[in-house]
Formats: structure tokens, C-alpha cells, sequence
């Protein structure tokens, strides 16, 4: 019985050794691979961490010059934020609080330029959107309308359409385009919730361009109900 073992091993060792002079080398090479993209995975998760980590302290730094307002600070931690750590979400709020700063002091196109930076840089949709609707104020009150409905004529997530074609109406009754600007500030109240302040706004400015948006709404809704069989 021992020997009858024995021989069913050594034949299942055979087996093992000729399995693995054919296939060994892809297996090894499969699995250094494998090993390989787990280890890139955790160093590059490891990476963000760090960065993360680094871009918050940095952050900090802008933010002490923001409320310090130490100018020339603000604009050395920001160059060296978007220089290391641009990638990051630190490096987007850190622009847009520095352009809310700029603005404050009335530099304007330092302003603009952390705008345009996170508008066209930022990763996140909804800070290029912050950012788009703020650079076209900005340019708005410069009397820059191409410039202006540029920024806000594009694709934007939800949570920013009834902004974006807030800003669009307005840019419109700056250049007294009236029926461009009641298309869009009809689609800004249609698209804000209800019990939003910014609907009431809305609502003013139609108000002050002869639509009454309620009535607009109410006559809209009775075209469309359905025919009772007694009216007929």
C-alpha cells in the first residue's frame, strides 16, 4: 500500500514538474503582474493621501493670508498651490477664496485670473461652475457681454442651470435684448424650486419687463389640460 502511495505521488509529482516547465514562467510573470498593480494601487492611493494631506496645510497658509489680507502672501501661496498641488480639491477652493479677496481689494484681474484658473483647471463640476458664474459677473459689471455669456452658454450641471440662465437673462437686459432675456429668465424660473429666494427674484425682473410669470405659467397649464365632453 506504502509503495502504490509512493508511486501515486511520483507521478503526481511528475505531473506538477511538467505542468510547471510549460506553463511556470507565464504563471510567474501573471503573477508579478498582478502583485505589481496592487502595490502601484496602494502606493498611488498612499500618493493622494499624502498630497491631500500637504495641500490641506497649504491651504491653510491661503487662508491666513486671506484674512489677513496679505497680498502679496496670498499670491505666493496660491502660485505654489496650483504649482504642486493643482490636481487637488484644496488648490480649487483655495483660487476661488482668492478670488473673492482680489476682488474685495478690487484687483479684478487677479480676480479673474483664479477664476479662469479653477473654470477651465478644476476637476470638479461644480467648482468650474462656481467659478464660470462668478467670472461672469465679474465681466458683466465690466461691460464684457461676449465675455461674460461666454462663460455661462455652456454645458452645467443641474444644480447650476437655473443659475447659469439667471446670469444669461441679465447679461441680456444689460445689452437691452429684452426677448432674449425673458427666454432666460423664464427658463431660470421654471428650473428654481418653488421656495427658492432666487425664483422670487426671478420673478421681479420679469415682473419688470412686462411677463407675468404666475399667469404665464396658469395659462400655459389650462392649454394643456384635457377636454371635458361638456365643453366640447
Amino acid at each position: 500500500m506504502a509503495k502504490h502511495l509512493d508511486l501515486e505521488e511520483q507521478e503526481q509529482l511528475a505531473e506538477l514538474k511538467h505542468f510547471w516547465k510549460r506553463y511556470g514562467n507565464a504563471i510567474s510573470w501573471a503573477l508579478i503582474v498582478i502583485f505589481g498593480a496592487v502595490a502601484a494601487w496602494n502606493g498611488y492611493h498612499y500618493w493622494q493621501r499624502s498630497q491631500a494631506a500637504q495641500a490641506a496645510v497649504m491651504y491653510d497658509e491661503v487662508e491666513r493670508a486671506a484674512v489677513a489680507g496679505d497680498m502679496p502672501k496670498l499670491d505666493r501661496s496660491l502660485a505654489d498651490m496650483q504649482e504642486r498641488y493643482g490636481r487637488t480639491a484644496y488648490a480649487e477652493q483655495a483660487a476661488l477664496l482668492a478670488a473673492r479677496v482680489y476682488y474685495d481689494k478690487g484687483n479684478l484681474d487677479a480676480s479673474k485670473g483664479a477664476l479662469g484658473w479653477v473654470a477651465t483647471k478644476a476637476s470638479d463640476e461644480g467648482y468650474q461652475s462656481i467659478a464660470k458664474l462668478r467670472l461672469s459677473g465679474i465681466l458683466l459689471e465690466a461691460k464684457n457681454y461676449d465675455a461674460a455669456l461666454q462663460q455661462v452658454s455652456g454645458t452645467m450641471p443641474k444644480a447650476f442651470a437655473a443659475l447659469a440662465a439667471d446670469r444669461r437673462g441679465d447679461i441680456f437686459a444689460a445689452q437691452d435684448k429684452k426677448a432674449e432675456a425673458k427666454a432666460d429668465y423664464l427658463t431660470a424660473y421654471k428650473e428654481f424650486d418653488e421656495r427658492s429666494e432666487y425664483r422670487r427674484l426671478v420673478e421681479v425682473k420679469l415682473n419688470a419687463l412686462g411677463v407675468d410669470p404666475v399667469g404665464a405659467s396658469k395659462a400655459v397649464s389650462a392649454s394643456l389640460a384635457p377636454v371635458s365632453e361638456s365643453q366640447k
